[in-house]
């Protein structure tokens, strides 16, 4: 079978200040390398506006919108108000990144878990589906996910960092894993074992730009064309063809966050 390459990104951050003088042309970078979508994913209420502005821009780009862990805090009345506003939006297709994030604790934690708790309660509400941060905070993670899985409209483990055995449970929830550009780096054994375990149906890749730039790069700014190298190496893991895997996971990407919608490529 003959496979057209369809690179997507998963999740990235093309809002962020980082990207304020070249945006435009990073975004060109990336179309012209094969990528047929990009999700940015706005974390904090003053990257909202922006992201609304890049998805109406870009027919390729679609947008998150959710309180970071970091900014538990924030998550007032108000900025729920423009949570539900900003997932009514045709091109902001999830609740996201939200979560627990236990190794820098930047919020209390009792803000962190409460914050997660009515973001989720806001994706229900809207039928979109969930980006979660998960980082030093696994059990507390799947205990809120257990807990609220009822009608949860599905949903992804953004930068995946936990075991085997943890996807297991992740995947028996009816969650994607998405794979950072960490995966190329040098001692990654652990992600390298999820990669082989998790089937190829329900993996997704990812950049994280501007941050976790992949090997050979790793030091500079990451931007969304750098999947690729991501993508390449978990080719190599799961002994498959990189355009078979590519494709594969683009229809993954529509199947979360556009379904019933068809690939742009296709």
């Amino acid at each position: 079978m003959v496979y057209k390459t369809m690179f997507v990104d998963s999740h990235c951050h093309l809002e962020m200040e980082v990207f304020d003088a070249d945006r435009d042309t990073v975004i060109a970078r990336s179309l012209d390398e094969g990528l047929v979508y990009i999700l940015t994913v706005g974390t904090e209420a003053r990257y909202f506006g922006k992201v609304l502005e890049l998805v109406e821009k870009y027919p390729s780009l679609y947008g998150a919108i959710g309180i970071h862990p970091h900014n538990s805090t924030d998550l007032d009345e108000d900025l729920i108000q423009k949570i539900v506003s900003s997932l009514k939006h045709g091109k902001i297709v999830a609740c996201g990144e939200i979560g627990l994030d236990f190794f820098r604790d930047y919020s209390p934690r009792e803000a962190q878990t409460s914050a997660f708790r009515r973001q989720i309660e806001l994706a229900k509400e809207a039928q979109v589906p969930v980006i979660i941060h998960s980082r030093a905070a696994k059990e507390d993670t799947l205990i809120i996910l257990e807990e609220m899985g009822d009608d949860l409209w599905n949903g992804v483990i953004h930068c995946y960092s936990y075991d085997v055995s943890t996807a297991r449970r992740l995947l028996d929830m009816g969650f994607y894993i998405s794979i950072p550009g960490t995966l190329t780096y040098k001692k990654n054994g652990d992600q390298a074992d999820v990669v082989r375990f998790v089937p190829v149906d329900r993996l997704l890749a990812e950049t994280d730009a501007p941050f976790l730039t992949p090997n050979p790069f790793r030091g500079k700014r990451n931007e969304p064309c750098q999947v690729k190298l991501t993508i390449s190496r978990m080719a190599e893991i799961k002994k498959m063809d990189v355009q078979e895997l590519a494709s594969v996971m683009c229809r993954n990407f529509v199947n979360l966050f556009l379904p019933g919608k068809e690939e742009t490529a296709g």
